[in-house]
């Protein structure tokens, strides 16, 4: 069976930046709590980094799902990945990671992580780095 590699790179791609949207949406509904943790970052101008959050988080995955300056869009998301989690996942603060039960920088820690994560993802696509193994599926 043989697989057409623009789908399965539509998919990766659509995968890749599905949670931003509902990121962006989440922002909205919940603005007062948004804007608190906006502001909680060594950065003024929370308000104006809330709208700018929203506008990226919204904007650059229908740039990259449809390929429309989709490499970019990309780079712009991962900085804004690699941002977000030095700014807002600082899990090496509190002290608390390594103690026993629930722990604020140990959630702080994994978010911190998946940023990254998503942020070497995107920059694949930035590169221009298709999936060398689709031609072979």
């Amino acid at each position: 069976m043989t697989h057409d590699p623009q789908w399965i790179t539509l998919m990766a791609r659509f995968f890749l930046v599905l949670m931003f949207p509902f990121s962006a949406v989440d922002k909205m509904i919940h603005r007062d709590e948004a804007l608190m943790q906006a502001n909680t970052s060594i950065l003024p101008g929370g308000s104006v980094l809330l709208v700018l959050a929203m506008v990226i988080e919204l904007a650059a995955p229908v740039c990259i799902v449809f390929d429309w300056h989709a490499r970019p869009a990309a780079l712009l998301l991962s900085v804004f990945c690699i941002a977000t989690a030095l700014l807002y996942h600082p899990f090496w603060c509190r002290g608390d990671f390594w103690s026993p039960g629930s722990s604020v920088d140990r959630a702080h820690f994994w978010d911190f992580t998946k940023n990254f994560g998503l942020a070497g993802g995107l920059l694949l696509v930035a590169l221009g780095a298709g999936l060398p193994l689709a031609s072979s599926i």
